[in-house]
């Protein structure tokens, strides 16, 4: 399991343009890649679950990636956030 946390910098913070981006990006991977929000946890490759984290400017989000390409998996959604949040 690999596991990193993110301080959102987006004034908007999570919404749906980038939740999209970060569905499709998690669906490339066969690794099970989770956001966790305020107690709140979401299966990266569900919109709406995204979403509903209520993930805000400021908030920190811890990521998650399981599975056997999970170095790769989470490498690259850190570089996702890092560009779109």
């Amino acid at each position: 399991m690999k596991s990193f946390s993110y301080q959102i910098a987006d004034p908007i913070g999570i919404h749906a343009r980038p939740a999209g981006q970060i569905v499709t990006a998690a669906k490339k991977f066969q690794s099970k890649i989770t956001i966790t929000h305020a107690g709140k946890t979401a299966d990266a490759t569900r919109l709406m679950s995204l979403m509903g984290l209520g993930v805000r400017h400021g908030s920190t989000i811890a990521v998650t990636a399981e599975g056997p390409d999970e170095a790769e998996a989470a490498a690259q959604m850190l570089i996702l956030l890092q560009e779109l949040l």
